[in-house]
């Protein structure tokens, strides 16, 4: 699934390429169980993401991805197709997160990211902040997490 209006490659890809309101979907990428436990062991070593076995005890009854896993596999998608691979000056953060199902092993996962808004920067006229809504969803079409991703992105012609 990659569904995109975008008329330039990630490459070529500026802050004027981005429309407000249009949405871009891109995926899918597989979690394994193997991701899961050897994540969790190594970055939030909790039972319900590091033992398949004890994970059924608890309240999710099984294993489940870290938050964090879902939001790295979210980020190799946003850098891969949606954001620009030259303008892209990095960004100061996210806001709102939010995980809002478990993500399991086998689960497919697909982003879908809304341009909500398109902000020029006040000091640096070769720049401006790009807002994006975001949303990792499974195989069902259910979604799994969202947030607010926030970009600083170059201009193409100005500067």
């Amino acid at each position: 699934m990659s569904k995109s209006n975008f008329s330039t490659t990630p490459q070529e890809r500026y802050l004027e390429d981005y429309v407000e309101g249009t949405t871009h979907e891109f995926g899918p990428i597989t979690i394994t169980e193997d991701e899961i436990v050897q994540f969790g062991k190594k970055f939030d070593p909790q039972l319900f993401h590091m033992d398949p076995n004890g994970a059924k005890e608890t309240v999710y009854g099984g294993l489940i991805a870290s938050g964090w896993h879902t939001c790295s596999l979210f980020m190799r998608l946003f850098v891969q197709y949606y954001l620009p691979g030259q303008a892209s000056l990095g960004g100061p953060g996210v806001d709102k997160l939010r995980w809002l199902k478990p993500v399991r092993p086998g689960d497919k996962l697909f982003a879908r990211i809304t341009v909500h808004k398109v902000k020029p920067s006040s000091s640096k006229p070769d720049r401006g902040v790009l807002f994006s809504f975001c949303e990792m969803l499974n195989q069902k079409k259910e979604v799994v997490m969202t947030m607010m991703g926030i970009n600083l992105i170059r201009y193409r012609n100005k500067g």
